[in-house]
């Protein structure tokens, strides 16, 4: 029951997080989504900064693993672009809601300094991933115009996250499509 629970409020936790930022969301709502007692929720996560690392920890594993799938299941770069905003995209649910970094990276003034390193190393691992991606782009021409990997991959990262927060803004998708254009032209077939 403890890793159902504790599961449970990572979830609950997550989800709240995405969708009214970290800060619009306490222990209380948290009891209330998993049916617990507040008091319980102490057990697991003692504070909300320990909440919000353990967030940050899972969050930044399920990256990892979605960037390795996308790159088993995609030879081309072009290919491994477009799954990275697929992802993005689908993370938005409708305009509803904003990937966990970057609702995070919103709240960054409620966050503790361990939360803050763990957001900087998560970006930092997809930066490397997206320039990854664009080293192969120039290699297998699947990209365009590629000039620089390592500062494409930070604008691109950059681009991703501001075009959530624009559609999150609008609560509309076609914000995050009409933002995503310009790389999306870039790949080849």
């Amino acid at each position: 029951m403890t890793t159902d629970t504790k599961t449970a409020l990572l979830d609950s936790a997550e989800h709240a997080s995405r969708a009214r930022g970290f800060d619009g969301f306490s222990y209380a709502d948290l009891a209330e989504a998993v049916g617990i007692r507040k008091a319980s929720i102490h057990y697991h996560f003692p504070t909300k900064a320990a909440l919000s690392a353990a967030l940050m920890d899972r969050y930044h594993a399920c990256l990892e693993r979605t960037c390795a799938q996308i790159d088993s299941r995609h030879e081309t770069a072009a290919g491994r672009l477009k799954a990275l905003i697929d992802f993005y995209r689908d993370a938005l649910n409708g305009g509803k809601t904003l990937c966990l970094c970057v609702s995070f990276i919103a709240s960054r003034e409620s966050l503790s300094d361990d939360v803050k390193a763990k957001i900087s190393a998560f970006r930092k691992m997809m930066i490397d991933w997206i320039r990854d991606v664009y080293v192969l782009g120039s290699a297998d021409k699947t990209i365009a115009g590629i000039t620089d990997p390592a500062q494409e991959a930070r604008a691109t990262l950059a681009l991703l996250e501001g075009a959530h927060l624009a559609a999150r803004s609008d609560e509309t998708i076609e914000v995050f499509d009409e933002a995503v254009q310009t790389l999306l032209s870039r790949c080849r077939p």
